[in-house]
């Protein structure tokens, strides 16, 4: 069971990571007001992201270990 919530856990958070990913890549190549409103804040968003993932999968392979 640890090792399925830990699995869920890990594809969520790479799937978040993913998402703001491909969002701010769209929004950089369609340019105009909008690439210069959102493209940066959705990669900094992008960084918070995987930041955090790597904090939370830290944590769970420190309290699932065996």
């Amino acid at each position: 069971m640890s090792e399925f919530i830990f699995n869920f856990i890990g594809f969520s958070l790479l799937g978040a990571v993913g998402i703001v990913l491909v969002l701010g890549i769209y929004t950089l190549f369609k340019g105009g007001s909008t690439s210069k409103k959102y493209s940066n804040k959705l990669m900094q968003l992008r960084v918070l992201l995987q930041f955090i993932a790597i904090i939370v999968l830290v944590l769970l392979a420190y309290l699932f270990k065996n």
